[in-house]
């Protein structure tokens, strides 16, 4: 596959996740990649999974969990089989009621045509804090 396919690849993921076909998505991910998060103490979405079953796990902890406001990749660039892509995104907490806002940076791989690795890179700090419950007197 080339740079243009791999780009359409990540764009198509994009859309399954803004259109809540979380099955589609599962569908262009090899069985046997890897999603890592930063790990941060006390946000159950947090951390490294592998293989389809992770991810589905790790979507339906993010659904569980949390509410998107907003969520707009903003650029693309790709080169090779690495597909790196900038955004925007806005968040509730269920639990706690908190929103938060962050930039981020996604790095794709994609091999024939499956995503066969991702790395998220985000404001940990504002995430931390809004998963923290508010502290009563």
């Amino acid at each position: 596959m080339n740079e243009q396919e791999n780009a359409a690849t990540v764009q198509q993921a994009y859309h399954n996740f803004k259109t809540g076909n979380i099955q589609g998505l599962l569908d262009q991910m090899s069985d046997n990649l890897t999603w890592e998060l930063p790990e941060i103490d006390g946000v159950p979405f947090a951390g490294k999974r592998t293989g389809r079953d992770g991810v589905k796990d790790f979507f339906a902890t993010l659904a569980r969990v949390q509410d998107v406001l907003e969520f707009e990749p903003l650029e693309s660039l790709a080169q090779g089989d690495k597909v790196v892509s900038l955004g925007h995104y806005k968040w509730r907490v269920k639990d706690t009621g908190q929103e938060y806002a962050s930039d981020f940076v996604h790095v794709f791989t994609v091999r024939d045509g499956k995503i066969i690795g991702f790395r998220e890179h985000f404001d940990t700090a504002v995430v931390a804090a809004a998963y923290q419950k508010a502290m009563t007197a």
